[in-house]
């Protein structure tokens, strides 16, 4: 039996480790975090794509896999309703898929503690090295390690991701927290407000324990902000010791200081609804917003997932349907190949990269009137950007099933 290492634990690599244990090889998922990662994440969309592959792995996807919504609607500044459009659309949460895909993944096929710091290849196969001297080989290494991958660093000559020029403030408070104000415009629904410079979006999720049912869900969102480069955002991402995160700072590191300034923000500039929204989160924190095109994703018998391999703005909305495409598509070309492993990643080369290309295209022309400074790009108008932020996916080129 063949044999995958999966580097990073995630959703990615869950899906890896699933797919090709359904194709008959033997997969082991190593995490660098030394505990659980369910409690990690906030709340995101789902696609018919990603639902697909976990239909294929005899996931449930009923009822209970998040909250659908029917509607998006776009608030004005005074808080009225200033455009809708229908919108057919299941909101979940990061927690929710991973307690799904975990539990489908034997214990002793998922390893804790697992810091990778090198990768040798030779002609049959690779090695993976641990921060602890382990030394574990296989037939192939899957990079499944996100925004930050070891494996991309040490196998691929590929710049960092790049910062875009804005940073997304984020928060999730239970449906009870939720203001009045903006309960009845917002709770059930696929929310927005927008300036020339300015975008905030909101929706329902699963709750504490999953939980989808009205009342018990979670109130997930997001405010892309433009935040330059080599003036404050440096800032924003230095703690209160003086320590500059370069690619974005833990959330209980932001200095109170910041935190007050971003709420004063909310006030000044945001819709009543969403400043309220804003004021009952008590623990909001930010990422900048970055991007990578990668030009290439195998090298040798190492082959890049998810994240590592694509690092595409939220406004696709499809990170996690990314991954999951890229799972399936790996395997498949694995299962397609004759036992002839490098042919079989070149396959998946070859039918990743031109997808992954333009979600990252799409992805910067819906983000770029919010960069500093701005780029022509998507008309930041109600109705377009309602109807390109989380678009289907077969609207993106280079999606071949």
């Amino acid at each position: 039996m063949p044999r995958a290492l999966i580097i990073g634990g995630s959703l990615g690599g869950l899906f890896a480790a699933l797919l090709l244990r359904q194709a008959s090889w033997d997969a082991t998922i190593f995490e660098r975090a030394g505990s659980d990662l369910a409690g990690r994440g906030t709340g995101i969309g789902t696609h018919a794509e990603q639902l697909a592959v976990m239909r294929r792995l005899g996931l449930p996807v009923d009822e209970g896999i998040g909250v659908r919504i029917t509607e998006r609607l776009c608030l004005g500044a005074d808080g009225s309703v200033v455009a809708r459009l229908p919108f057919d659309k299941i909101m979940t949460s990061w927690a929710k898929l991973h307690h799904l895909l975990r539990a489908a993944v034997p214990d002793e096929s998922y390893r804790h503690g697992m810091a990778l710091e090198a990768v040798e290849q030779r002609n049959d196969g690779v090695t993976a090295i641990f921060a602890d001297g382990t030394r574990i080989a296989g037939d192939i290494l899957v990079g499944a390690d996100g925004l930050r991958s070891t494996v991309r660093e040490s196998c691929f000559d590929t710049p960092s991701p790049r910062y875009a020029g804005y940073v997304a403030w984020r928060g999730l408070i239970p449906e009870q927290q939720v203001p009045h104000i903006a309960r009845a415009d917002l709770l059930d629904r696929f929310g927005f407000f927008l300036t020339a410079r300015e975008q905030i979006l909101s929706y329902p999720v699963p709750g504490a324990e999953d939980d989808h049912r009205p009342g018990r869900r979670g109130f997930n969102w997001v405010w892309y902000h433009p935040v330059h480069e080599t003036g404050a955002l440096p800032d924003l991402c230095t703690d209160s010791a003086g320590r500059t995160h370069a690619l974005g700072i833990p959330p209980p590191l932001i200095r109170p200081e910041v935190l007050a300034a971003f709420r004063a923000e909310a006030e000044a500039i945001l819709a009543p609804q969403y400043a309220a929204v804003v004021r009952a989160t008590p623990l909001p924190f930010f990422q900048p917003v970055t991007d990578l095109d990668s030009p290439r994703i195998v090298a040798g018998r190492v082959a890049l997932i998810g994240d590592a391999a694509f690092v595409a703005r939220p406004h696709v909305a499809a990170g996690v349907a990314k991954a999951a495409l890229n799972a399936a598509w790996l395997a498949d070309a694995l299962a397609a190949s004759g036992g002839d492993l490098d042919a079989g990643l070149a396959a998946y080369e070859a039918r990743t990269l031109p997808f992954g290309q333009a979600m990252i295209a799409r992805a910067r022309y819906c983000g770029a009137p919010l960069e500093d400074p701005p780029r022509p790009g998507l008309a930041h108008e109600p109705l377009p950007v309602m109807r390109a932020i989380g678009a289907p996916l077969s609207e993106i080129p280079g999606l071949v099933l």
